[in-house]
């Protein structure tokens, strides 16, 4: 074997910092603070201020491996957070506080974290869990002197004090890349929550790829606002990737479902990228639409975590001339996996055409390598029709669950099994029909509920749509239709099935519609079917 003559460094979160430090040095980075003001940084004072957090830890007995959560918004102490811990060498454990306190409880000690850093909303849940966090040496408040309210929690303080002593400067260490850099919880409903360790590498090769034309599409003319929050998949990888390309990076705090708020910040900080799920987006078309105001700063929307109904697509670009994109992945994938990036032949279609291909999950980026498998362990054809779990391998994506490293019913071959069913069109292009525990098989065939619910969605008096399985005694399955309304608007049961008609397949019509105030949704989100299926246990079809 010829090796080649090029150097090996290291991809560590270090490298990123580094960089941005020296050529992004000017950068700006926006926060949201929790009293609702508005404080702006550069890149260079961000790091500046993050090297005092790691000297801070330092003084704190912070060692390489260990773990330090938080419980935060979307930030500059959290963006600070990231790039002080893991440039120690040490672990950033994001903790979802949307998470039930149970969950949180169980994480904090499964991963033995020693320091937490707790934004101020979530002081008085911290409060009744401290008792039973033996491991926690800490709990520091971020806020500043000022805002430090009594608490029953000793030793308490804030993180302005922690770190306002220390210098800026910082002896950072010699990071191996494949050492761990941050830890994310998967929320799933069931079962005890699972950790995804992340390595410096991983989450380096995760920026590249996330800033790529036919990813994010990120460079230093943006102006990237990350609704989906910090404490879940490291918000997608932009914090690191706005950071490579020098990109102008807004972070909304607390205030990420208001629709009033985002737009209010949209506007004024020239925001060009967002990313989110699709209930925030709900929420800026609903103010937008109750306000008359539209969008004129906003380029385009990155949308994963669920199905986004063609709707919000519509919605977006005829009203307001933003582009929405597609995109799948999960905690376990870093997230980014798939990504619908528009092609010239697509945006080529006419408009009903174009929006049912861009409700497609999209191409695997570089990195991810993608195949669909049969319940049988069979390989299915890329022919878009042939349905399988869908399974992922690649630089970015888990082998094994922190503290279950054991544990291989996740893996078979050395390829993920993320526990979602979709084809794979000849051109590599996935569509995601539901969750292997989701899919409704009614008559020997199968009826994809997130296509139901797209479907539900695009009519005008129906918020937001679920669909569940209930048992039928001929079909053994039949689909329910579970919706919300929007505000001022109505619909009969038997109108809503008499629209879908047409629309859907006619033995995909559900059997029934029932109309609630909301749904309940997963700590990210997602629409929770354990919830529904639950809250629909007695329910019994109609007869026919």
């Amino acid at each position: 074997m010829l090796n080649g003559l090029m150097m090996d460094t290291q991809l560590t979160v270090n490298s990123i910092r580094d960089f941005a430090s020296q050529v992004h040095a000017a950068s700006e980075l926006v926060s949201v603070t929790g009293d609702g003001g508005v404080q702006h940084f550069s890149y260079a004072e961000s790091f500046a201020r993050a090297g005092q957090l790691a000297n801070a830890l330092l003084q704190a007995g912070i060692l390489a491996g260990d773990r330090v959560a938080t419980l935060a918004w979307n930030d500059h102490r959290h963006f600070e957070l990231y790039y002080g811990i893991s440039g120690l060498g040490a672990v950033c454990h994001t903790i979802n506080p949307r998470l039930f306190p149970e969950q949180i409880q169980y994480i904090i000690n499964h991963a033995e974290d020693r320091l937490l850093f707790v934004d101020p909303q979530f002081l008085p849940l911290l409060e009744k869990l401290a008792d039973n966090l033996a491991g926690v040496e800490q709990i520091i408040l971020l806020s500043d002197d000022a805002h430090v309210p009594d608490s029953s929690i000793p030793g308490l303080v804030s993180y302005e004090s922690f770190i306002g002593a220390h210098s800026a400067a910082v002896p950072w260490p010699e990071l191996d890349e494949r050492s761990a850099s941050s830890l994310c919880y998967t929320s799933g409903t069931t079962g005890n929550p699972k950790g995804v360790l992340y390595s410096h590498r991983s989450t380096v090769l995760h920026a590249y790829a996330g800033a790529l034309p036919d990813s994010l599409n990120l460079s230093g003319r943006d102006v990237v606002m990350p609704i989906v929050p910090m404490f879940h998949v490291n918000a997608w990888g932009i914090p690191y990737s706005a950071a490579m390309v020098g990109a102008k990076l807004v972070l909304p705090g607390a205030r990420m479902g208001d629709g009033k708020a985002l737009y209010q910040l949209i506007e004024s900080e020239g925001v060009t990228v967002s990313a989110g799920v699709p209930t925030v987006w709900l929420a800026l078309l609903a103010y937008l639409q109750a306000s008359g105001q539209t969008l004129t700063r906003l380029q385009r929307i990155i949308v994963g975590g669920a199905a986004c109904p063609v709707s919000i697509m519509e919605d977006f670009r005829e009203r307001h001339g933003v582009q929405v994109i597609h995109a799948w992945g999960m905690t376990e994938t870093s997230p980014l996996g798939t990504i619908n990036t528009p092609r010239s032949a697509s945006e080529a279609e006419p408009g009903p055409l174009r929006d049912k291909l861009q409700a497609l999950q999209g191409r695997p980026v570089f990195g991810v390598d993608l195949r669909i498998v049969a319940a049988d362990g069979n390989l299915q054809p890329r022919d878009g029709k042939a349905s399988g779990e869908v399974q992922v391998r690649g630089p970015w994506i888990c082998s094994g669950y922190f503290g279950r490293e054991s544990a291989t019913s996740h893996t078979t071959d050395g390829w993920f099994k993320t526990g979602d069913i979709a084809t794979l069109s000849p051109a590599g292009i996935m569509h995601i029909t539901d969750r292997v525990k989701d899919v409704i098989k009614s008559g020997g065939e199968w009826i994809s509920s997130i296509d139901l619910e797209n479907a539900a969605v695009g009519h005008p008096a129906i918020r937001e749509a679920a669909v569940i399985g209930v048992p039928h005694p001929r079909w053994t399955e039949r689909p329910l239709l579970i919706a919300v309304l929007e505000a001022g608007k109505n619909v009969s049961a038997a109108d809503l099935l008499a629209w879908l008609e047409g629309r859907i397949a006619r033995w995909w019509i559900p059997a029934d519609v029932q109309f609630v105030a909301e749904l309940p949704h997963t700590a990210t989100g997602k629409l929770n079917k354990v919830a529904l299926r639950e809250q629909f246990k007695d329910y019994s079809l109609p007869p026919e």
